[in-house]
């Protein structure tokens, strides 16, 4: 026995158009309950303003008698110099010839292991060129005036002098550690 098959699309439209003639019975064109809304918000009183305070004279700025300055003149905001620093405390040694790992900053370098012979330590130091180089203790490294202080497996205890004014110098610990 055959089955007759019914067309999907006269269904289909009848259903369309059932469930949209209910949506737009939902849909009314009067908006008088949004005007009665409007009313209502227009006739309610609004809240009396708050209180504030009355604003208050600034006192008035003298300027001394004895100030003479030209008004055409340029301003000038840099503070004029006291008395020199004082020249205490550390200072590096100007007249040390400086040595080759001095050129580069203590970032620069990198340590790239120990040597030791007799109770002598050295540390190995790479600059950016890739050079390797051997140094103990006294010897100076980086841009500070670091100066070695000591040296074990892992690292180079360093003693730097950093400016701290224009006459006044500061000790700071630094270390070069081994990145193995």
């Amino acid at each position: 026995m055959r089955t007759r098959r019914r067309a999907p699309g006269r269904i289909g439209g009848i259903l369309i158009l059932v469930m949209g003639t209910a949506l737009l019975a939902g849909c009314d064109r009067s908006t008088d309950d949004l005007y009665g809304y409007i009313q209502q918000t227009l006739q309610r009183s609004a809240p009396p303003p708050e209180p504030y305070e009355a604003p208050q004279d600034l006192p008035s700025h003298t300027y001394p008698s004895g100030l003479d300055r030209d008004p055409f003149s340029r301003l000038s905001f840099v503070e004029p110099r006291v008395a020199a620093e004082e020249d205490t405390g550390p200072r590096p040694d100007t007249n040390r010839r400086r040595e080759e790992l001095e050129q580069y900053p203590l970032d620069a370098l990198r340590m790239a292991g120990t040597l030791a012979q007799d109770g002598q330590r050295w540390a190995l130091i790479r600059d950016p060129r890739g050079t390797v180089h051997r140094v103990s203790e006294g010897n100076y490294l980086g841009q500070n005036h670091g100066r070695i202080v000591a040296i074990t497996e892992r690292s180079v205890e360093l003693e730097e002098l950093v400016r701290t004014g224009e006459n006044r110098w500061q000790h700071r610990a630094a270390t070069l550690a081994s990145r193995e």
